[in-house]
């Protein structure tokens, strides 16, 4: 190969380079923005991502012409823009797992006779993206957003994410929705620790008093734990019996959830 051909390899492959590296500075000031933090300025994401402010700045000009971002009426402190709004409806509506967990939901909604949700983990809480109600009428959301601490299909996921994730969900915040939520780091993690041992996960009257919840989660085809499915019903069908029988009848359709979505059977055993 001649010398100029092989400067313009090196050249194309270090614009290539430099082209990836914006990109993830692009998503790291992104992920800066949470439910408790909607709306920050260049210099709270220059501390967040570590980046200098100057860089920040081109970063932010740039999402904001995507629309990925928008400015406040103050000019000082940006939040997450309508694009990505229209994007995550996008995605929503073309997930597989919903189509493929549809039978699955119709099963657990009459065998039951409780509602059931299927959940998406988007990194720091739950998205419901389909609901059966307990007369069995189909209720399809969009971006309904649930609790990762407290809600039945948050733990079933949350409790195989990495360390580094955990941290997160618990430094936006474990807020109490009844006097029965977790709201201590340690307690969540112990409760973490024992939904991996049972395999399922539980909503002991956490997020509403009168209901509790039973989940177990779901793999996708490259092996991640991405969503989960619960049913939810008045606290008093929730029994030390009845709770086994309907994790079991759950994780049952968890797997063949997975399954059709290419999971490999084995990470079930």
């Amino acid at each position: 190969m001649k010398n100029n051909e092989i400067g313009a390899t090196d050249m194309a492959h270090a614009e290539a380079t430099g082209q990836m590296l914006s990109y993830f500075k692009m998503m790291a000031v992104l992920e800066c923005f949470s439910r408790s933090d909607k709306a920050l300025t260049v210099l709270q994401i220059s501390k967040r991502t570590e980046l200098p402010r100057t860089t920040v700045h081109r970063l932010v000009s740039s999402l904001k012409t995507l629309g990925l971002l928008e400015q406040d009426r103050d000019r000082e402190r940006y939040r997450l823009g309508l694009k990505l709004f229209e994007l995550g409806n996008t995605v929503l509506a073309n997930m597989d797992v919903q189509r493929e967990a549809e039978e699955s939901i119709n099963t657990l909604s009459n065998k039951t006779g409780l509602a059931v949700h299927l959940g998406v983990f988007d990194g720091h809480g739950i998205i419901m993206v389909s609901r059966k109600d307990s007369k069995g009428l189909n209720n399809i959301i969009t971006l309904e957003s649930a609790a990762a601490h407290c809600s039945a299909t948050g733990k079933a996921v949350l409790a195989h994410q990495s360390e580094a994730v955990i941290k997160r969900v618990i430094s936006e915040g474990l807020p109490a929705f009844t006097t029965h939520t977790i709201t201590d780091p340690d307690a969540l993690r112990s409760e973490l620790r024992k939904t991996l041992e049972r395999g399922y996960s539980i909503d002991d009257c956490e997020y509403e008093d009168w209901r509790r919840c039973v989940g177990a989660p779901i793999w996708n085809a490259s092996g991640r734990i991405f969503a989960a499915i619960s049913v939810t019903g008045e606290k008093e069908r929730f029994t030390e019996t009845s709770i086994p029988e309907f994790a079991a009848l759950i994780k049952q359709q968890t797997r063949l959830i997975a399954q059709r979505l290419g999971a490999d059977p084995d990470l079930y055993d």
